[in-house]
């Protein structure tokens, strides 16, 4: 039988490789429903590749211009209320792909619904973990990692037990300014955004990719890892491989460490989470080690890239603090793509934002989604007044995603 798919964030990077690996083996997958920002033309190519039951997109005036392209061949839904439906639609695993605190309330919704879940979507365990968990040990459906670290250690856990992992190893590439010796502190200022979204290994979205950047993204991942795996803070590493062909290892109480290798394609964790506990044939390259000849690591330079100690600052803060780090550092990136701030701002910023939350004790327990995104949204706030933005009426995750 099919495993039926429900995709949110299609026509993103995550969505497209995940298409790409159903594509590759329509035997065993059956896309069914997909949801989308505001491409509408890359949608509407989808949709007629995939023929899928139901599909949403950011507004109305896309779904206008996406029923011109594929007439009445799908149901076409609209916002968030769209994002729920692909969310809850019948489906045996829903890939959450978008990027941003847009992905926390389906998700949500999908676990709610008794679906498992593809989880590229990091934010939604920085923002909410506690509360995911709780959610998915109530409703006993099946979380899984694609982020290539965190889908590692998925791997690398598989058939241990808990009581015996000494330490989760995540693996960073050290992005495009790794080098301290061309790119010293004082020269972080002149970074422009395309010397900044020229990730040196991984094909990602330009979030994600100055993520990578500012080490904001590994941060993230200490982060979401924390909840994936129930493990504290302490017992999160973080090494620099650029390289990027180790993804991530575990230390056990033995000392005995198990990493997993590969060249780096996003499809492979990709696949794995959609055909877990199986596996499927991909068409990509294998890895040579012979031919890779050596593997380099280094500690992190945390002076340079400071964003990453902020994941650990706000674990060891209240319960909203992540979700408060997360939203600052989002509004900060968009500026500096948006070209409007240097790149050295964001640092600063996620910096300043998450202090003044500590210091005020704001939001300091998470009861549920609205306490989540009421910290967002203060979050949000205060960086558009520290950056010099214009404050929009309203800012709030429940925002929908342009991606």
């Amino acid at each position: 039988m099919k495993r039926r798919l429900a995709i949110l964030g299609s026509t993103g990077s995550v969505g497209r490789q995940t298409l790409a690996v159903a594509a590759a083996d329509p035997e065993t997958f059956e896309v069914v429903a997909l949801a989308a920002g505001q491409n509408v033309e890359l949608l509407a190519e989808q949709v007629i590749q995939f023929s899928p039951e139901y599909v949403s997109i950011a507004d109305d005036s896309g779904a206008s211009a996406l029923r011109a392209r594929v007439g009445d061949r799908v149901e076409i839904g609209v916002g968030s209320e769209g994002l729920g439906k692909v969310a809850t639609h019948p489906a045996d695993l829903v890939v959450a792909g978008l990027v941003g605190a847009v992905g926390l309330a389906p998700t949500l919704a999908a676990i709610s619904a008794g679906r498992d879940v593809a989880l590229a979507n990091k934010e939604v365990m920085v923002m909410a973990g506690a509360l995911v968990q709780r959610e998915v040990q109530a409703r006993g459906t099946r979380l899984i990692p694609v982020d290539s670290e965190h889908s590692a250690i998925f791997q690398a856990l598989s058939g241990q037990r808990a009581q015996d992992v000494e330490r989760l190893i995540l693996t960073c590439s050290g992005g495009p300014f790794r080098d301290p010796s061309a790119w010293p502190a004082e020269r972080m200022a002149e970074v422009s955004v395309e010397q900044a979204l020229a990730h040196p290994n991984w094909d990602m979205g330009a979030k994600i990719s100055i993520d990578s950047a500012t080490l904001m993204n590994k941060g993230l991942e200490v982060i979401e890892a924390r909840w994936l795996f129930d493990v504290v803070a302490e017992s999160i590493d973080v090494v620099v491989h650029p390289e990027s062909i180790i993804h991530s290892l575990v230390e056990f109480r033995d000392t005995s460490v198990l990493a997993q290798l590969g060249l780096p394609d996003m499809r492979v964790p990709i696949a794995v989470a959609l055909a877990h506990p199986e596996r499927v044939d991909l068409d990509v390259p294998r890895l040579d080690l012979a031919k890779v000849g050596r593997l380099e690591f280094e500690a992190p330079d945390r002076e340079r890239f400071p964003c990453l100690d902020l994941a650990y600052t706000a674990l060891e803060g209240s319960e909203a603090a992540p979700a408060v780090l997360n939203a600052a550092n989002e509004v900060a990136v968009q500026a500096f793509l948006e070209r409007r701030v240097p790149f050295s701002a964001i640092a600063r910023n996620n910096t300043d934002v998450l202090e003044a939350h500590l210091a005020s004790c704001r939001g300091q327990g998470l009861e549920g989604l609205s306490d989540v995104l009421e910290a967002d949204a203060w979050a949000r706030a205060q960086s558009r007044i520290g950056l010099g933005l214009p404050r929009p009426d309203s800012v709030s995750a429940a925002s929908v995603s342009k991606g």
